[in-house]
């Protein structure tokens, strides 16, 4: 059962844009897309809030996040949180629910 993590990096000056940018350019996000267990990493920017940058963050089973919590990757993600001054919202979902038959309509393919 994959877990998947939505994290909302919120600051100010367009910080967390910053924050997401430096990320990737650094090779950390490519480093932990990298490690096992991880199957997404990926920043999306909400349309109407500048200030805020969503990471999606899915990982095979808490194992494997409990790993990733002990790379050295997470104390650079923690320096440059503090760096840009974010805080956070998490939202965290587990796999195996299945899309109802009546939901299914809905999507097109």
């Amino acid at each position: 059962m994959s877990i998947t993590v939505n994290l909302y990096y919120t600051g100010t000056s367009g910080n967390a844009r910053k924050f997401a940018e430096e990320m990737t350019s650094s090779g950390v996000v490519q480093a932990i897309r990298e490690e096992k267990g991880n199957l997404k990493y990926e920043y999306f920017f909400p349309m109407d809030d500048s200030e805020t940058v969503l990471l999606i963050d899915s990982w095979e089973n808490q194992e494997a996040i409990d790993e990733h919590h002990k790379t050295p990757m997470m104390q650079k993600i923690i320096e440059l949180r503090e760096k840009y001054d974010l805080h956070m919202k998490i939202e965290r979902y587990r796999s195996g629910d299945d899309i109802p038959d009546r939901d299914k309509s809905f999507i097109r393919k």
